[in-house]
């Protein structure tokens, strides 16, 4: 399954920087904006692989919100 996302992304000192708007805390950066594509992949998936080993043991429910926009 494929999710998108949308990479907010910058250059500062030579350096591409970006972050997924979505999802908060996922940060990166690359030499280009192809390898800041990559590292954004690789910190997103190792995100979801520490959540998913977390939550389980705190026994997480869920529960739909509708929220007024």
């Amino acid at each position: 399954m494929v999710r998108y996302f949308t990479l907010e992304y910058w250059v500062d000192e030579d350096w591409y920087v970006g972050r997924l708007k979505e999802v908060p805390g996922v940060f990166s950066q690359g030499a280009s904006l192809q390898e800041l594509e990559e590292n954004i992949r690789d910190a997103y998936q190792l995100m979801m692989e520490e959540e998913e080993e977390i939550l389980p043991r705190v026994g997480v429910q869920t529960k739909e919100l509708g929220v007024e926009v």
